[in-house]
């Protein structure tokens, strides 16, 4: 077993025989381990932690409404980039390729609805907001692809990869691929807080910033609640705020999602990692903690620069324990909203729900392919006869998990405007022009094939055979 004091050298020199990556790979990666070896402290004193004022996490009502003459909106959004992680692979609802490839309504991909409401946006201000996509060594050559067939629009789309890391060996703290694990297995992407560095080192920073662009909008592909938000971006210029993270109010459903906390005189993001455990139930609970990270962050262009120059951003370590070919190993990971801490003026602002719309799941996929939603312009919009203001819980078995199989055992997705929660377990197949309403579960015994019959009205039922239905 290696002591820590031959850690590091025996890793460096490892890390320096990988010809695979970039000299600023190497000495990323080689300093996130230092980091996370010199066992920085990640927890919080539970004692110092406040809730933070309105001056810092700032209602999203209170923003000055945007100006009303086109021109001025036009010179706001000529400061402004997209930039969306694309970055993961949609291996948990069974795709291969990048997530954002998946259909989400009308056939149309993450993808597509991205590039359509930028399109419009440059259309309806005579604009130019270019179009990044941080890709990882996973998803480049998919993406590479796919965004062919976007060349005749009249957006700039620009794409570069994150960082990619050697996954480590616990045993003896050797990169994996240095033992001869040479594909795609040995290594890794660091998380989304690799793209600040990743922007510098790809030398899209720095043509952005020749181009007069000030701010980035970065937010997961897989949020449909993501788009550009012209009071927020307004509202950063005026008050020469570095760095903005969208936050929403908490329901039951995130309780583990990251919040924001005020710390010794800075705003910093609190993750459930960093709680003492005896303090876990109360970071928890939605009544101390009542908003969370969605991941939708406003960042000045300038400000990274200075801060990756100056190797600025320690942001928390997330250990990542894998298996690969029954080996155990590390891969380490940062989460860009740990970053906030170290931007002048951050803020939060305490955003809708309705900018958080994230699909994780095929529960989440039927949520947004039913009339819960309309698509217009490319915005995913929630359906006003919906009255209730919280979404439908939705629990599907692992029969659903794949997107390629919950799509054959919906012949078309039920209506579920008045629809409270739905349970779905066993062999369960659903017809045409279904509407669920009230609180409805469905199980099938085991070994038999359940099918709720084509226009088929269930309320508050616990459906276990056909004569339930």
């Amino acid at each position: 077993m290696a002591t820590e004091t031959t850690k590091i050298p025996q890793l460096k020199s490892a890390v320096a025989n990988l010809n695979q990556i970039s000299e600023s790979e190497k000495t990323g990666f080689v300093s996130l381990v230092s980091r996370y070896l010199s066992g920085e402290a990640q927890q919080v004193e539970w004692s110092k932690i406040q809730t933070p004022t309105d001056e810092v996490v700032v209602p999203y009502d209170t923003l000055a409404p945007t100006p009303e003459d086109p021109e001025e909106t036009r010179k706001l959004l000529d400061k402004l980039v997209v930039l969306k992680l694309n970055g993961g692979l949609g291996t948990t609802m069974g795709c291969t390729g990048p997530k954002s490839v998946i259909e989400v309504r009308n056939g149309l991909t993450f993808l597509d609805l991205i590039v359509i409401q930028i399109e419009n946006l440059n259309k309806k201000y005579g604009c130019s907001v270019p179009l990044l996509l941080m890709n990882s060594f996973n998803t480049h050559d998919d993406t590479q692809k796919i965004i062919e067939k976007y060349s005749n629009s009249n957006i700039e789309i620009h794409t570069f990869n994150q960082s990619q890391y050697p996954r480590i060996v616990v045993d003896d703290f050797v990169p994996l691929p240095s033992k001869g694990h040479t594909d795609k297995d040995g290594w890794y992407p660091p998380g989304h807080g690799d793209v600040f560095p990743s922007l510098k080192n790809s030398g899209k920073l720095d043509a952005l910033l020749s181009k007069g662009k000030e701010y980035v909008f970065v937010a997961n592909s897989d949020n449909l609640g993501a788009v550009v938000d012209l009071k927020i971006l307004n509202h950063l210029i005026r008050n020469k705020n570095e760095y903005c993270m969208e936050v929403t109010p908490k329901t039951l459903a995130d309780v583990k999602g990251g919040t924001l906390i005020s710390y010794e005189g800075k705003v910093q993001l609190l993750e459930i990692a960093q709680v003492p455990d005896q303090h876990v139930n109360e970071f928890k609970s939605i009544e101390k903690f009542k908003i969370f990270n969605t991941n939708n962050l406003w960042v000045n262009l300038k400000a990274i620069k200075r801060l990756v120059e100056a190797d600025a951003l320690k942001m928390e370590i997330i250990p990542n324990p894998k298996e690969v070919d029954g080996v155990k190993v590390l891969q380490l990971e940062t989460a860009a909203g740990a970053a906030i801490r170290f931007f002048d003026h951050a803020i939060g602002i305490n955003v809708p729900r309705s900018r958080f719309l994230p699909v994780k799941a095929t529960s989440d996929l039927l949520l947004v392919q039913s009339d819960l939603y309309t698509l217009v312009d490319g915005f995913v919009i929630r359906n006003p006869a919906r009255t209730i203001p919280a979404n439908p819980s939705i629990e599907l078995g692992p029969e659903f998990k794949k997107v390629a199989s919950f799509l054959s055992r919906f012949k078309s997705i039920p209506s579920i405007i008045e629809l409270d929660s739905l349970k779905v377990a066993g062999d369960v197949w659903f017809g045409v022009g279904i509407t669920l309403k009230g609180k409805v579960s469905i199980a099938a015994k085991s070994g038999v094939k359940l099918e709720i019959p084509d226009g088929a009205v269930l309320q508050n039922k616990e459906i276990n055979g056909p004569e339930d239905i």
